[in-house]
């Protein structure tokens, strides 16, 4: 069992990805194409202040040769984060290779055309539902009606404008090798960490028996876990992550808190509502009962005055009080005071 630097971190892979061979290996793996030439180009870009988010860039020009023995050139965009980023920054670096007036071929068209690029993505998180460990995005033309476009094509106008891309989600790759690229991409499973240091993977040598080119990124990470100066740039980065980690875990926290704080606001103001709702129907309530009282001494006074009128009519008409008492009902002394 070898102990390799982890190629995770920036400075590792930096240092893996300045080994010409290696490079060739690597992109000749992820464009199913065989990698002649690859040259870093002069810009190389990387988060220097690494004020918000770790992303390594790295620019290839690369001479590719074709199924039909054809050679040119395409330039390799290769992005590295460890966290989730805004594709803002992804784009932002594309649309500088794109602005970038050496990034043109002038050789056949005074005008230029772009040469053609793919853009490579490695990515230390997932990307939301997509399981497929490596996804590649290909551009196709079609006509009007739908039809693909195939005559004519690649054009170099056309080529100048789109590109592809190979989207790497290293979670993803959870020990599976099934294909060459799989298996070049192995010593970026993080599943092979070591459960003490995340800086070392832990390699079965075995599995690369026979293979130069994987012994050959191996042995390179055999001597970046040696070098003292490549780990204690490693110590750096852990030191910065942890910083984000803790910074991330805290504003989290208070996520949570003010999430939950929400909850307890929003059921206490269900529940005052419901509260208001009830005192409402209870107001109802007395409402309707206040109106059958009112109605209901509306109709003894309406009976009232029919007895009291009906008692003058007797009594005008010479029935003794008494008689009129039993018939109204009415007390004696009452019927007298009317």
């Amino acid at each position: 069992m070898l102990h390799i630097a982890n190629p995770i971190y920036d400075i590792v892979f930096k240092y893996l990805m300045e080994d010409e061979r290696i490079v060739k290996t690597i992109l000749s793996a992820l464009l199913k194409k065989e990698v002649v030439e690859a040259e870093i180009r002069k810009h190389e870009y990387t988060n220097g202040r690494r004020d918000k988010i770790s992303m390594f860039r790295i620019d290839f020009g690369a001479k590719v040769r074709e199924a039909d023995g054809s050679i040119h050139l395409v330039l390799i965009e290769l992005q590295k984060t460890w966290l989730e980023t805004e594709t803002l920054r992804f784009r932002q670096y594309l649309g500088a290779q794109y602005a970038n007036p050496e990034n043109m071929i002038k050789e056949d068209d005074p005008m230029g055309y772009g040469i053609p690029m793919v853009t490579v993505y490695l990515l230390g998180h997932k990307v939301g539902d997509i399981e497929v460990p490596v996804l590649y995005v290909k551009h196709k033309s079609y006509d009007y009606d739908g039809n693909e476009v195939t005559k004519g094509l690649p054009d170099p106008f056309v080529e100048s404008l789109v590109h592809d891309s190979i989207i790497v989600q290293i979670p993803r790759l959870q020990g599976n090798v099934n294909n060459r690229l799989e298996e070049v991409l192995s010593v970026f499973d993080q599943t092979r960490k070591d459960r003490h240091n995340r800086q070392v993977m832990n390699i079965d040598e075995a599995e690369y028996a026979g293979d130069e080119e994987m012994m050959h990124i191996i042995h390179r990470l055999l001597a970046a876990a040696a070098d003292a100066k490549l780990r204690q740039d490693m110590n750096v980065e852990d030191e910065y992550f942890l910083a984000i980690e803790n910074r991330d875990t805290a504003i989290m926290q208070r996520y949570e808190r003010i999430k939950e704080q929400d909850k307890q606001i929003a059921d206490q103001g269900k529940q005052i509502a419901d509260q208001g709702k009830q005192i409402a129907d209870q107001d109802k309530q007395i409402a309707d009962q206040g109106k059958q009282i009112a109605d209901q001494g509306k109709q003894i006074a309406e009976q009232s005055d029919i007895i009291i009128s009906s008692a003058k009519l007797m009594k005008e008409s010479g029935m003794a009080l008494e008689q009129i008492a039993t018939i109204t009902r009415l007390p004696i002394d009452t019927l007298t005071k009317l």
